[in-house]
Protein backbone atom coordinates (compact mmCIF):
# COMPACT_ATOMS: atom_id res chain seq x y z
CA UNK A 1 0.00 0.00 0.00
CA UNK A 2 2.81 2.28 0.94
CA UNK A 3 6.29 1.90 -0.51
CA UNK A 4 9.64 2.00 1.77
CA UNK A 5 10.66 5.30 0.58
CA UNK A 6 7.60 7.50 0.50
CA UNK A 7 7.08 8.38 4.45
CA UNK A 8 10.64 8.70 4.47
CA UNK A 9 10.33 11.47 2.17
CA UNK A 10 6.87 13.09 3.41
CA UNK A 11 8.58 13.52 6.55
CA UNK A 12 11.11 15.55 5.32
CA UNK A 13 8.93 17.39 3.23
CA UNK A 14 6.51 17.68 5.99
CA UNK A 15 9.51 19.16 8.24
CA UNK A 16 10.22 21.68 5.25
CA UNK A 17 6.74 22.97 5.48
CA UNK A 18 6.66 23.34 8.65
CA UNK A 19 4.00 20.25 9.54
CA UNK A 20 4.39 19.66 13.64
CA UNK A 21 4.10 15.86 12.99
CA UNK A 22 6.39 14.54 15.61
CA UNK A 23 9.04 12.53 13.85
CA UNK A 24 10.43 8.98 14.25
CA UNK A 25 12.45 9.46 17.22
CA UNK A 26 10.91 12.34 19.21
CA UNK A 27 8.85 12.13 22.06
CA UNK A 28 5.98 12.57 20.23
CA UNK A 29 6.97 9.50 17.78
CA UNK A 30 5.32 7.29 20.30
CA UNK A 31 2.06 8.60 20.73
CA UNK A 32 1.53 9.51 16.68
CA UNK A 33 2.68 5.03 15.90
CA UNK A 34 -0.29 4.30 18.42
CA UNK A 35 -2.81 6.70 17.56
CA UNK A 36 -2.46 5.46 13.96
CA UNK A 37 -2.67 1.57 14.70
CA UNK A 38 -5.91 2.84 17.09
CA UNK A 39 -6.98 4.61 13.48
CA UNK A 40 -6.68 1.51 11.48
CA UNK A 41 -8.43 -0.82 14.15
CA UNK A 42 -11.02 0.94 14.62
CA UNK A 43 -11.53 1.31 10.31
CA UNK A 44 -10.73 -2.46 10.23
CA UNK A 45 -13.54 -2.97 13.24
CA UNK A 46 -15.97 -1.13 11.05
CA UNK A 47 -15.33 -3.37 7.59
CA UNK A 48 -16.15 -6.24 9.92
CA UNK A 49 -12.78 -7.57 9.47
CA UNK A 50 -13.64 -10.35 12.11
CA UNK A 51 -16.20 -11.85 9.87
CA UNK A 52 -13.35 -12.19 7.09
CA UNK A 53 -11.09 -14.41 9.35
CA UNK A 54 -11.22 -18.27 10.83
CA UNK A 55 -13.53 -17.87 14.09
CA UNK A 56 -13.32 -14.89 13.79
CA UNK A 57 -17.07 -14.80 15.87
CA UNK A 58 -15.36 -16.36 18.36
CA UNK A 59 -12.67 -13.76 18.78
CA UNK A 60 -15.04 -10.74 18.12
CA UNK A 61 -17.56 -12.40 21.10
CA UNK A 62 -13.69 -11.83 23.23
CA UNK A 63 -12.31 -8.97 22.13
CA UNK A 64 -13.73 -5.68 20.76
CA UNK A 65 -11.44 -4.01 18.11
CA UNK A 66 -13.03 -0.65 17.73
CA UNK A 67 -13.23 -0.38 21.31
CA UNK A 68 -9.79 -1.54 21.95
CA UNK A 69 -9.33 1.61 19.09
CA UNK A 70 -11.65 4.16 20.63
CA UNK A 71 -9.45 3.79 24.47
CA UNK A 72 -6.43 3.61 22.38
CA UNK A 73 -7.57 7.39 21.63
CA UNK A 74 -8.88 8.64 24.53
CA UNK A 75 -5.26 7.48 26.52
CA UNK A 76 -3.40 9.28 24.26
CA UNK A 77 -6.11 12.40 24.70
CA UNK A 78 -5.94 12.48 28.52
CA UNK A 79 -1.83 12.07 28.32
CA UNK A 80 -1.53 15.27 26.05
CA UNK A 81 -4.45 17.47 25.80
CA UNK A 82 -3.66 18.92 29.26
CA UNK A 83 0.19 18.93 28.63
CA UNK A 84 -0.94 21.05 25.38
CA UNK A 85 -2.74 23.83 28.26
CA UNK A 86 -0.22 23.91 30.19
CA UNK A 87 2.32 24.22 27.74
CA UNK A 88 0.34 27.62 25.98
CA UNK A 89 -0.68 28.49 29.48
CA UNK A 90 -3.56 30.49 27.79
CA UNK A 91 -7.17 29.45 27.78
CA UNK A 92 -7.46 31.20 24.29
CA UNK A 93 -4.86 29.83 22.26
CA UNK A 94 -6.26 26.08 23.88
CA UNK A 95 -9.84 26.69 22.26
CA UNK A 96 -8.75 28.50 19.15
CA UNK A 97 -6.76 25.24 18.63
CA UNK A 98 -8.97 22.58 18.75
CA UNK A 99 -11.97 24.66 17.22
CA UNK A 100 -9.33 24.39 13.93
CA UNK A 101 -7.53 21.06 14.47
CA UNK A 102 -11.60 19.89 14.88
CA UNK A 103 -14.27 21.27 12.65
CA UNK A 104 -12.59 21.94 9.52
CA UNK A 105 -11.92 18.15 8.85
CA UNK A 106 -15.66 17.06 10.71
CA UNK A 107 -17.35 19.78 8.16
CA UNK A 108 -15.27 18.18 5.27
CA UNK A 109 -16.32 15.16 5.53
CA UNK A 110 -19.89 15.56 6.35
CA UNK A 111 -20.42 17.56 2.91
CA UNK A 112 -18.53 15.30 1.27
CA UNK A 113 -21.07 12.48 3.06
CA UNK A 114 -23.94 14.50 1.89
CA UNK A 115 -23.15 15.21 -1.63
CA UNK A 116 -21.21 11.71 -3.11
CA UNK A 117 -23.00 9.30 -0.92
CA UNK A 118 -27.12 8.09 -2.62
CA UNK A 119 -29.06 7.49 0.26
CA UNK A 120 -29.17 3.95 -0.22
CA UNK A 121 -25.38 4.29 0.86
CA UNK A 122 -25.69 7.43 3.04
CA UNK A 123 -23.91 7.26 6.28
CA UNK A 124 -24.96 10.91 7.92
CA UNK A 125 -27.93 10.45 9.67
CA UNK A 126 -29.25 14.54 9.05
CA UNK A 127 -32.06 13.43 6.13
CA UNK A 128 -33.28 10.61 8.32
CA UNK A 129 -33.41 12.91 11.09
CA UNK A 130 -37.17 15.52 11.74
CA UNK A 131 -35.12 17.87 13.89
CA UNK A 132 -33.01 19.73 11.54
CA UNK A 133 -32.11 22.40 13.72
CA UNK A 134 -31.51 20.49 16.97
CA UNK A 135 -29.36 17.97 14.46
CA UNK A 136 -27.04 21.19 13.19
CA UNK A 137 -27.08 22.60 16.80
CA UNK A 138 -26.44 19.47 18.38
CA UNK A 139 -24.07 18.17 16.88
CA UNK A 140 -22.17 21.59 15.55
CA UNK A 141 -21.33 22.03 19.57
CA UNK A 142 -20.12 17.90 19.93
CA UNK A 143 -22.49 16.99 22.17
CA UNK A 144 -24.57 15.09 20.22
CA UNK A 145 -24.01 11.79 22.81
CA UNK A 146 -25.28 14.15 25.79
CA UNK A 147 -28.18 15.85 24.49
CA UNK A 148 -30.02 13.38 22.69
CA UNK A 149 -29.27 14.43 19.65
CA UNK A 150 -28.71 11.61 17.07
CA UNK A 151 -25.12 11.57 15.89
CA UNK A 152 -23.76 12.98 12.69
CA UNK A 153 -21.88 10.17 11.58
CA UNK A 154 -22.54 7.64 14.32
CA UNK A 155 -19.03 7.29 14.82
CA UNK A 156 -19.00 10.99 16.12
CA UNK A 157 -20.22 10.28 19.52
CA UNK A 158 -16.47 9.90 20.69
CA UNK A 159 -15.75 13.34 20.17
CA UNK A 160 -18.91 14.04 22.67
CA UNK A 161 -16.21 12.65 25.56
CA UNK A 162 -13.82 14.93 23.95
CA UNK A 163 -15.42 18.07 24.24
CA UNK A 164 -16.25 16.97 27.86
CA UNK A 165 -12.93 16.64 28.41
CA UNK A 166 -12.00 19.79 27.12
CA UNK A 167 -14.76 21.38 29.34
CA UNK A 168 -12.82 19.78 32.36
CA UNK A 169 -9.66 20.38 31.56
CA UNK A 170 -9.93 24.12 30.85
CA UNK A 171 -12.01 24.61 33.45
CA UNK A 172 -9.62 23.14 36.19
CA UNK A 173 -6.82 25.21 34.70
CA UNK A 174 -8.67 28.75 34.76
CA UNK A 175 -8.88 27.80 38.64
CA UNK A 176 -5.93 26.57 39.34
CA UNK A 177 -7.25 22.70 39.77
CA UNK A 178 -5.61 21.22 36.80
CA UNK A 179 -2.81 19.51 38.95
CA UNK A 180 -5.57 17.34 40.66
CA UNK A 181 -5.55 14.83 38.41
CA UNK A 182 -5.46 11.88 40.64
CA UNK A 183 -8.18 11.93 42.83
CA UNK A 184 -10.27 13.30 39.59
CA UNK A 185 -9.39 9.75 37.47
CA UNK A 186 -9.80 7.85 40.92
CA UNK A 187 -13.27 9.81 41.58
CA UNK A 188 -14.31 8.56 38.21
CA UNK A 189 -13.10 5.39 38.25
CA UNK A 190 -15.43 4.75 41.41
CA UNK A 191 -18.62 6.17 40.10
CA UNK A 192 -18.29 3.74 37.02
CA UNK A 193 -17.65 1.15 39.58
CA UNK A 194 -20.40 1.54 42.14
CA UNK A 195 -22.80 3.77 40.22
CA UNK A 196 -22.47 1.91 36.83
CA UNK A 197 -26.09 1.32 35.71
CA UNK A 198 -27.53 3.86 38.25
CA UNK A 199 -27.59 7.21 37.28
CA UNK A 200 -30.41 7.63 34.53
CA UNK A 201 -29.67 8.48 30.72
CA UNK A 202 -31.72 10.77 29.27
CA UNK A 203 -33.57 12.43 32.38
CA UNK A 204 -33.77 15.52 30.87
CA UNK A 205 -35.16 14.86 27.19
CA UNK A 206 -37.98 12.25 27.93
CA UNK A 207 -40.07 15.12 25.37
CA UNK A 208 -39.58 16.75 22.49
CA UNK A 209 -39.91 19.94 24.58
CA UNK A 210 -37.41 18.83 26.89
CA UNK A 211 -34.89 18.43 24.28
CA UNK A 212 -36.15 21.27 22.58
CA UNK A 213 -35.05 23.19 25.51
CA UNK A 214 -31.84 21.54 26.86
CA UNK A 215 -30.19 22.16 23.35
CA UNK A 216 -31.03 25.85 23.73
CA UNK A 217 -29.23 26.14 26.94
CA UNK A 218 -26.37 23.87 25.58
CA UNK A 219 -26.10 26.48 22.91
CA UNK A 220 -26.28 29.21 25.43
CA UNK A 221 -24.23 27.95 28.12
CA UNK A 222 -21.56 26.85 25.62
CA UNK A 223 -21.18 29.33 22.93
CA UNK A 224 -20.78 31.88 26.62
CA UNK A 225 -18.49 29.80 28.39
CA UNK A 226 -16.34 29.66 25.01
CA UNK A 227 -16.44 33.75 24.31
CA UNK A 228 -15.43 33.92 28.15
CA UNK A 229 -12.77 31.47 27.54
CA UNK A 230 -11.16 33.41 24.81
CA UNK A 231 -11.53 37.11 26.17
CA UNK A 232 -8.35 37.26 27.24
CA UNK A 233 -9.98 38.47 30.85
CA UNK A 234 -8.60 36.43 33.42
CA UNK A 235 -12.11 37.03 35.59
CA UNK A 236 -14.83 36.06 32.28
CA UNK A 237 -12.44 32.99 32.06
CA UNK A 238 -13.20 31.51 35.12
CA UNK A 239 -16.47 32.22 34.74
CA UNK A 240 -16.72 30.63 31.47
CA UNK A 241 -14.83 27.70 33.26
CA UNK A 242 -17.59 27.13 35.27
CA UNK A 243 -19.60 27.22 32.80
CA UNK A 244 -18.45 24.88 31.32
CA UNK A 245 -17.36 22.42 33.36
CA UNK A 246 -20.76 22.69 35.56
CA UNK A 247 -22.40 21.67 32.50
CA UNK A 248 -20.15 18.89 31.41
CA UNK A 249 -20.82 17.22 35.19
CA UNK A 250 -24.61 17.97 34.70
CA UNK A 251 -24.77 15.95 30.82
CA UNK A 252 -22.59 13.30 32.78
CA UNK A 253 -24.91 12.81 35.49
CA UNK A 254 -27.94 12.95 34.34
CA UNK A 255 -28.36 12.85 30.31
CA UNK A 256 -25.75 10.44 28.67
CA UNK A 257 -26.83 8.17 26.04
CA UNK A 258 -25.23 5.33 27.37
CA UNK A 259 -24.88 3.45 31.05
CA UNK A 260 -22.59 5.18 33.92
CA UNK A 261 -20.19 2.85 33.87
CA UNK A 262 -19.22 3.64 30.31
CA UNK A 263 -19.24 6.84 30.49
CA UNK A 264 -17.21 7.66 33.50
CA UNK A 265 -14.81 4.33 32.51
CA UNK A 266 -13.85 6.88 29.84
CA UNK A 267 -13.60 9.86 31.69
CA UNK A 268 -11.49 8.09 34.18
CA UNK A 269 -9.28 6.70 31.32
CA UNK A 270 -8.64 10.32 30.21
CA UNK A 271 -8.18 11.47 33.24
CA UNK A 272 -5.20 8.74 34.10
CA UNK A 273 -3.72 9.29 30.95
CA UNK A 274 -3.06 12.64 32.74
CA UNK A 275 -1.87 11.26 35.78
CA UNK A 276 0.87 9.05 33.83
CA UNK A 277 1.98 12.54 31.83
CA UNK A 278 2.54 14.30 35.32
CA UNK A 279 3.99 11.82 36.59
CA UNK A 280 6.86 10.81 33.85
CA UNK A 281 7.47 14.85 34.34
CA UNK A 282 8.05 14.57 37.88
CA UNK A 283 4.98 16.67 38.35
CA UNK A 284 3.45 14.23 41.19
CA UNK A 285 4.93 11.03 43.13
CA UNK A 286 5.02 8.12 41.19
CA UNK A 287 3.66 5.77 43.66
CA UNK A 288 0.34 7.81 43.79
CA UNK A 289 0.34 7.77 39.91
CA UNK A 290 1.14 3.90 39.80
CA UNK A 291 -2.09 3.20 42.47
CA UNK A 292 -4.53 5.80 41.12
CA UNK A 293 -4.10 4.74 37.53
CA UNK A 294 -3.74 0.86 38.54
CA UNK A 295 -7.46 1.60 40.18
CA UNK A 296 -8.38 2.90 36.83
CA UNK A 297 -7.66 0.01 35.10
CA UNK A 298 -8.70 -2.33 37.14
CA UNK A 299 -12.18 -0.43 37.11
CA UNK A 300 -12.23 -0.41 33.92
CA UNK A 301 -11.68 -3.90 33.48
CA UNK A 302 -13.79 -4.62 36.17
CA UNK A 303 -16.93 -2.76 35.00
CA UNK A 304 -17.19 -5.19 31.67
CA UNK A 305 -17.79 -7.72 33.92
CA UNK A 306 -20.13 -6.37 36.37
CA UNK A 307 -22.36 -4.42 34.03
CA UNK A 308 -21.75 -4.86 30.10
CA UNK A 309 -24.23 -7.95 30.38
CA UNK A 310 -27.89 -9.52 28.44
CA UNK A 311 -29.65 -5.79 28.09
CA UNK A 312 -27.50 -3.54 29.24
CA UNK A 313 -24.94 -4.49 26.85
CA UNK A 314 -26.93 -3.76 23.79
CA UNK A 315 -26.43 -0.18 25.22
CA UNK A 316 -23.00 -0.08 24.77
CA UNK A 317 -20.06 -0.51 22.45
CA UNK A 318 -19.87 -3.83 22.87
CA UNK A 319 -21.77 -7.02 22.60
CA UNK A 320 -20.13 -9.21 25.79
CA UNK A 321 -18.30 -8.58 28.96
CA UNK A 322 -14.83 -10.63 27.44
CA UNK A 323 -15.05 -8.04 25.19
CA UNK A 324 -15.16 -5.15 26.64
CA UNK A 325 -12.70 -6.41 29.55
CA UNK A 326 -9.76 -7.55 27.21
CA UNK A 327 -9.79 -4.80 24.64
CA UNK A 328 -10.10 -2.03 27.76
CA UNK A 329 -6.88 -4.16 28.61
CA UNK A 330 -5.15 -4.43 25.44
CA UNK A 331 -5.33 -0.76 24.94
CA UNK A 332 -3.98 0.23 28.05
CA UNK A 333 -0.98 -2.32 27.35
CA UNK A 334 -0.33 -1.23 24.11
CA UNK A 335 0.06 2.47 25.69
CA UNK A 336 1.93 1.19 28.16
CA UNK A 337 4.59 -0.78 25.61
CA UNK A 338 4.94 2.14 23.22
CA UNK A 339 5.48 4.47 26.21
CA UNK A 340 8.39 1.84 27.32
CA UNK A 341 9.72 2.89 23.58
CA UNK A 342 9.37 6.14 23.53
CA UNK A 343 13.36 6.67 23.42
CA UNK A 344 13.17 4.34 20.47
CA UNK A 345 13.15 5.39 16.60
CA UNK A 346 9.36 3.78 15.33
CA UNK A 347 8.68 3.01 11.42
CA UNK A 348 8.22 6.28 9.61
CA UNK A 349 5.33 4.72 8.85
CA UNK A 350 3.74 4.40 11.67
CA UNK A 351 4.20 8.02 12.87
CA UNK A 352 3.16 9.02 9.22
CA UNK A 353 -0.48 7.28 10.42
CA UNK A 354 -0.61 8.99 13.42
CA UNK A 355 -0.73 12.06 11.48
CA UNK A 356 -3.67 10.99 9.31
CA UNK A 357 -5.14 9.57 11.70
CA UNK A 358 -8.19 11.64 12.28
CA UNK A 359 -8.95 12.14 8.99
CA UNK A 360 -8.80 7.70 9.06
CA UNK A 361 -11.14 8.02 11.88
CA UNK A 362 -13.84 10.77 9.82
CA UNK A 363 -13.58 8.62 6.84
CA UNK A 364 -13.08 5.21 7.07
CA UNK A 365 -17.22 5.15 7.01
CA UNK A 366 -17.55 7.48 4.31
CA UNK A 367 -14.95 5.81 2.08
CA UNK A 368 -16.38 2.16 2.79
CA UNK A 369 -19.48 3.41 1.98
CA UNK A 370 -18.27 4.49 -1.13
CA UNK A 371 -16.92 1.52 -2.69
CA UNK A 372 -19.34 -0.55 -2.07
CA UNK A 373 -21.83 1.83 -4.17
CA UNK A 374 -19.16 1.93 -6.84
CA UNK A 375 -18.83 -1.85 -6.80
CA UNK A 376 -22.76 -2.30 -6.18
CA UNK A 377 -22.66 -4.87 -2.71
CA UNK A 378 -25.33 -4.79 -0.43
CA UNK A 379 -24.41 -2.41 2.33
CA UNK A 380 -25.21 -4.72 5.01
CA UNK A 381 -24.10 -8.35 3.91
CA UNK A 382 -21.00 -7.22 2.03
CA UNK A 383 -18.62 -9.20 3.90
CA UNK A 384 -20.52 -12.67 3.06
CA UNK A 385 -19.56 -11.83 -0.56
CA UNK A 386 -15.83 -11.16 0.42
CA UNK A 387 -15.84 -13.96 2.41
CA UNK A 388 -16.52 -16.27 -0.62
CA UNK A 389 -13.53 -15.45 -2.01
CA UNK A 390 -10.42 -17.16 -2.51
CA UNK A 391 -7.82 -15.78 0.21
CA UNK A 392 -5.61 -13.63 -2.33
CA UNK A 393 -8.68 -12.27 -4.25
CA UNK A 394 -10.52 -11.45 -0.41
CA UNK A 395 -7.43 -9.91 1.11
CA UNK A 396 -6.52 -7.68 -2.28
CA UNK A 397 -10.45 -6.00 -1.40
CA UNK A 398 -9.03 -5.48 2.16
CA UNK A 399 -5.72 -4.09 1.20
CA UNK A 400 -7.40 -2.27 -1.85
CA UNK A 401 -9.82 -0.23 0.92
CA UNK A 402 -7.27 0.49 3.35
CA UNK A 403 -4.76 2.16 0.38
CA UNK A 404 -7.92 4.26 -1.00
CA UNK A 405 -8.84 5.34 2.66
CA UNK A 406 -5.32 6.05 3.59
CA UNK A 407 -4.42 8.04 0.12
CA UNK A 408 -8.31 10.20 0.75
CA UNK A 409 -6.62 10.64 4.45
CA UNK A 410 -4.04 12.29 3.84
CA UNK A 411 -5.33 14.21 1.03
CA UNK A 412 -7.99 16.11 3.35
CA UNK A 413 -5.08 15.93 5.79
CA UNK A 414 -2.92 18.03 3.58
CA UNK A 415 -5.77 20.55 2.09
CA UNK A 416 -7.92 21.04 5.57
CA UNK A 417 -6.42 19.86 8.61
CA UNK A 418 -2.83 21.13 8.19
CA UNK A 419 -3.96 24.70 6.44
CA UNK A 420 -6.43 25.03 9.36
CA UNK A 421 -4.53 24.24 11.73
CA UNK A 422 -1.69 26.88 10.39
CA UNK A 423 -4.50 29.44 10.45
CA UNK A 424 -5.53 28.50 13.70
CA UNK A 425 -1.89 29.26 14.75
CA UNK A 426 -1.82 32.83 12.86
CA UNK A 427 -5.42 33.63 14.48
CA UNK A 428 -4.09 33.09 17.89
CA UNK A 429 -0.98 35.06 17.22
CA UNK A 430 -2.96 38.31 15.99
CA UNK A 431 -5.71 37.92 18.76
CA UNK A 432 -2.83 38.01 21.26
CA UNK A 433 -0.93 40.98 19.71
CA UNK A 434 -4.09 42.64 19.56
CA UNK A 435 -5.68 41.74 23.02
CA UNK A 436 -3.08 40.18 25.31
CA UNK A 437 -4.21 37.61 27.64
CA UNK A 438 -4.12 37.70 31.29
CA UNK A 439 -2.08 35.32 33.27
CA UNK A 440 -4.76 33.09 35.29
CA UNK A 441 -1.58 31.54 37.55
CA UNK A 442 1.84 31.94 37.67
CA UNK A 443 4.95 30.80 35.38
CA UNK A 444 4.43 27.50 34.45
CA UNK A 445 7.12 24.92 35.44
CA UNK A 446 9.56 23.97 33.50
CA UNK A 447 8.73 20.20 33.22
CA UNK A 448 5.04 21.19 31.97
CA UNK A 449 6.43 23.70 29.34
CA UNK A 450 8.66 21.34 27.92
CA UNK A 451 6.61 18.50 25.87
CA UNK A 452 4.43 19.03 23.68
CA UNK A 453 5.06 20.77 19.92
CA UNK A 454 2.16 23.01 18.99
CA UNK A 455 -0.59 21.83 17.59
CA UNK A 456 -0.25 17.52 18.22
CA UNK A 457 -3.16 15.53 15.99
CA UNK A 458 -6.67 15.60 17.44
CA UNK A 459 -6.83 11.76 18.12
CA UNK A 460 -3.59 12.18 20.14
CA UNK A 461 -5.14 15.37 21.02
CA UNK A 462 -8.60 14.28 19.96
CA UNK A 463 -10.25 12.87 18.33
CA UNK A 464 -10.71 9.59 18.22
CA UNK A 465 -12.23 10.01 18.49
CA UNK A 466 -12.28 6.39 17.98
CA UNK A 467 -15.01 3.98 18.54
CA UNK A 468 -16.88 2.51 22.00
CA UNK A 469 -20.20 3.47 22.95
CA UNK A 470 -21.82 2.59 20.03
CA UNK A 471 -23.65 5.66 18.63
CA UNK A 472 -25.72 4.24 15.22
CA UNK A 473 -24.17 1.52 13.08
CA UNK A 474 -25.80 2.70 10.08
CA UNK A 475 -26.80 6.64 9.27
CA UNK A 476 -28.80 7.84 11.95
CA UNK A 477 -28.71 4.48 14.03
CA UNK A 478 -28.27 4.32 17.67
CA UNK A 479 -26.76 1.04 17.88
CA UNK A 480 -23.38 -0.36 17.64
CA UNK A 481 -21.29 1.43 16.16
CA UNK A 482 -17.26 1.35 17.66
Amino acid sequence: MITKGLPARWGAWRAGRGERAAAPGSRLGWLDALRGIAALAVAAHHFEIMRLVPNGGAIAAHFDLGFYGVIAFFIVSGYIIPASLERRGDVRAFWIGRIFRIYPALIVTMLLAEFLLPNDYQVLSFDDYNHDKLWLAGNGLMLSDMLGVVNALGITWTLTYEMLFYFFVSSLFTVAWHRRTTPIAVAAAGVALVLGVWVPSYSLTHTDAELNHLVAAAVLVVVTGVACMMSGNAALARIGGLLLGGFGLLLVFTNGRVPAFETFTILATMFAGTVIYRAQHGQIERIEAWMSVGFVVAAGAMVGWMYNRDTVASATSTFTWPAWTNAYLAAWASFGLFLLLRNRRLPRVLTWLGAVSFSVYLLHWPVKKFLLWQLGWDTNYYYRHLAAMPFVERWSWVAGYTAVLLVVSWVVYRLVEVPFQNLGRKLTKAMTRRWPPQSLEPAVPAAAAAVVPAQPSVAAEPVLAGAGAGPGSGPGGQGKAV
